[in-house]
């Protein structure tokens, strides 16, 4: 079959015996001369070999045979120009194939082979026959490569000495396209439409016409092998498939809406880690979805990929989903921490500014800052070179004046710092294997509804997910796995921290976290924390365990429930306060734990599972819910569960106002703490005034601040076993520590009282 056959094209120019009038010694183009009448040229009706032909005496140095009618030249189509040429008499001359090649307009199109090869007749009498294939494609086998010609004016030359008389058999052109089984293919190559493959030549316009005519035959786009250079953004609408591979410069985008997937895209750049770049740089243009899907795909990858420098952009609101596969990281350089120390000044009248920054333009966003009166996770989120100023994500907590900081800038795997704003994007069912030399994933400066899910962040040399800036506003975090490179360290020397956040609504549910330095250091308000199992014990005995949970708003309006605390603790502080000290403010509380697991092995007796660390004085607790819980030790006797770290300050308890600390259970705990709580008394002797104590049970052993309940046991008698039935008053706060209550009685009474003692005061 053949485009004559099956498009009905007119290819086969009519026999010399119909009239020489179409057959033009020049170009074939309208207007040009013909051989009609000429007296170089008659048809002969009766040859031996060809029956009628045409006679020629070569009278030019070029002698040109053209036919006039226009052959389309189309993309994808082979033709082959057959000519049978005798010598009759006189000089011999050479016979080549050749055409006119035109454009759509009629003129001749510049750049292209408008003759084949010679063939030099020299014999009289003897049958020669040459012929040239012409097509579109560089494909081997084709003599004159037409690339961008509409039609053309086709049939032979003679060139060499004049004066000879030669004689031609009728030219034909025929459709040679089944030679390369072009029409049982269900596909296009981009070869038929120009496309050169040499990686210098760009191809795009060829990519263009051949997905344009795969589209409008429903059939699939064939790179072929070469190495193509595109030199803009293309867009590729139809199924694609690669033998060769593309080269782009760093800001065009391949836009493929029926492959977009990244096995694709690593066959198109011939390449794991510029495949993935390209994948998610078009993720943030229109490719027809909203998922970039690596197939379950395992990708190798030698450097950092920076999102926004990868999509050309600042600012994006869209959704978007990278899903399904595992990106392991080579060691190399480029995943070295960058430190810079540089002098700064501080003022907590701009409470995140470092001012006066020495060297600032060396200093990176996304540089994690210490130095002293650092709390932790605080990092740099836009820096100003001309002003010598960085913006911190957090305020320091006691740095006034002038010091040497340190930053450094870990590298992540995935890095969306560079963008000020992005909203919803999603990671979903990815792994990504750090080896204890590369961080995962750095989140944008400014952004809501990031959505982590099914993930699992392997081995993250510093951290696991981190936040800059305001970019963690909404986060939900579900269903992941952290595995730290610390597992085989002491707990106390762990370093690496899982997940930080400096703002509001974040939502960690369902997540396993492996022997972190912390789990989640949360600088925002209104989180829900629920459903995980956070471990960071370690092989010692009499060991030292860090905070699991770090909740650094102190208001925090937050509820932690039914998560597994294990070898760790839940810490309270205000170490992001830029006045630490209270000052007409919310204190510590609005805060909810219920409903969980808290185990601890090998520890010493001063651990505590909750704790209070107020960096500054007069702080107090107003609004904690403490209830349902269950507490355990193994191979340890710590005192209590609850604790106040006072190497800052201590707490107000003057102040506490609406604790709950009820219904928990305490297994190897030698105090279990509870407000209100029931104090059973036994006064054996008469005495006019009772002393009561809380045997320190209240929460943070704080004072008995108010009595909201009082019965007498039984009987209550005098000295002389005399029946007492007259009530006592009660006197809170009393002893040194203001952890006992006193009864009075008008006379002297013994006997036993139940006391319900609060460590606040509820109104």
């Amino acid at each position: 079959m053949n485009k004559a056959v099956t498009e009905g094209l007119i290819l086969m120019p009519p026999p010399f015996a119909d009239g020489l009038n179409v057959w033009s010694s020049g170009d074939g183009t309208p207007g040009s001369p013909t051989y009609d009448g000429a007296a170089n040229a008659a048809f002969v009706p009766s040859d031996p070999d060809f029956a009628g032909c045409l006679e020629l005496l070569k009278t030019a140095g070029t002698q040109k045979l053209r036919w006039m009618g226009q052959t389309p030249i189309l993309p994808g189509c082979y033709l082959r120009v057959t000519a049978r040429v005798k010598a009759v008499s006189g000089a011999l001359p050479s016979v080549r194939i050749a055409g006119y090649a035109a454009d759509s307009g009629g003129g001749a199109v510049a750049g292209v082979t408008v003759s084949a090869d010679p063939v030099a007749l020299t014999t009289y009498g003897e049958v020669v026959e040459v012929s040239a294939i012409i097509a579109t494609s560089t494909r081997g086998g084709v003599d004159m490569i037409w690339s961008g010609v509409a039609y053309g004016h086709l049939g032979l030359d003679l060139t060499g000495a004049n004066g000879g008389v030669v004689r031609v058999d009728d030219i034909a052109i025929e459709d040679v396209t089944s030679f390369w089984l072009r029409d049982m293919m269900d596909w296009v190559d981009v070869r038929d439409y120009g496309a050169v493959g040499n990686g210098v030549a760009d191809d795009r316009a060829a990519f263009v016409a051949a997905a344009a005519d795969a589209l409008s035959s429903d059939r699939s786009l064939l790179v072929s092998e070469g190495v193509y250079y595109i030199g803009s953004t293309l867009t590729i609408e139809v199924p694609v498939r690669f033998q060769g591979r593309l080269s782009m410069p760093d800001a065009a985008r391949l836009e493929l809406t029926r492959n977009y997937d990244y096995p694709t895209y690593a066959k198109a750049f011939d390449s794991e880690g510029l495949g993935l770049r390209k994948g998610l740089q078009a993720l943030f243009y229109f490719t027809d979805h909203d998922t970039f899907d690596l197939k379950g795909r395992r990708i190798l990858l030698d450097a950092p990929i920076d999102i926004a420098a990868t999509a050309g952009l600042d600012t994006y609101a869209i959704r978007r989903v990278l899903k399904n596969g595992l990106i392991e990281i080579n060691d190399g350089p480029a995943w070295n921490t960058v430190t810079v120390t540089s002098q700064a000044s501080y003022s907590t009248s701009a409470a995140t500014t470092l001012s006066n920054v020495a060297n600032v333009a060396n200093i990176a966003v996304g540089s994690r800052v210490k130095g002293a009166g650092v709390g932790r996770e605080v990092y740099v989120r836009a820096r100003n070179i001309g002003a010598g100023t960085l913006t911190l994500s957090k305020p320091l907590y006691d740095a006034q004046g002038t010091q040497t900081y340190t930053f450094d800038r870990y590298q992540y795997v995935l890095d969306f710092s560079g963008f000020a704003t992005v909203h919803r994007f999603e990671l979903d069912g990815l792994e990504l294997q750090c080896k204890g030399v590369a961080s995962c994933v750095n989140l944008p400066v400014t952004g809501q509804m990031m959505t982590i899910r099914d993930c699992t962040f392997n081995r993250p040399k510093n951290k696991a997910i981190t936040s800059i800036g305001t970019g963690c506003q909404g986060m939900q975090v579900d269903n992941c796995n952290f595995i730290s490179a610390e597992m085989a360290n002491p707990s106390q020397t762990r370093v690496s921290i899982a997940i930080n956040t400096n703002t509001h609504d974040v939502k960690l549910r369902s997540n396993v976290s492996q022997r972190f330095g912390i789990f989640a250091v949360l600088g925002g308000n209104f989180n829900i924390v629920t459903g995980n199992h956070f471990y960071q014990g370690d092989d010692q005995q009499n060991a030292v365990r860090q905070a699991g949970l770090v909740l650094t708003g102190m208001n925090v309006v937050s509820t932690i429930t039914g998560n597994y605390v294990d070898n760790c603790f839940i810490e309270m502080t205000n170490e992001h306060d830029p006045a630490p000290d209270f000052n007409a403010e919310y204190s510590f509380g609005a805060l909810s734990i219920t409903g969980n697991i808290f185990l601890v092995s090998n520890v010493i007796s001063s651990f505590r599972f909750i704790v209070v660390k107020p960096h500054g004085p007069g702080h107090f607790v107003s609004g904690l819910t403490v209830q349902g819980n269950m507490f355990r030790t193994v191979n340890a006797a710590p005192t209590r569960v609850d604790g106040v770290d006072t190497t800052h300050a201590d707490l107000d308890y003057s102040r506490f106002r609406n604790i709950a600390w009820s219904d928990n259970t305490y297994n190897g705990i030698l105090t279990g703490t509870e407000s209100p709580m029931v104090v059973r008394h036994d006064q054996s002797s008469a005495a006019t005034n009772w002393t009561v104590s809380t045997g320190g049970r209240l929460p943070f052993d704080g004072w008995a601040r108010t009595v909201t309940g009082l019965v007498i046991e039984g009987q209550a008698n005098g000295p002389a076993n005399e029946v007492r039935t007259s009530m006592p008053y009660v006197v809170p706060m009393q002893g040194a520590n203001a952890n006992q209550v006193r009864l009075t009685w008008p006379s002297t009474t013994r006997g036993r009282a139940l006391l319900t003692v609060r460590v606040d005061n509820p109104l």
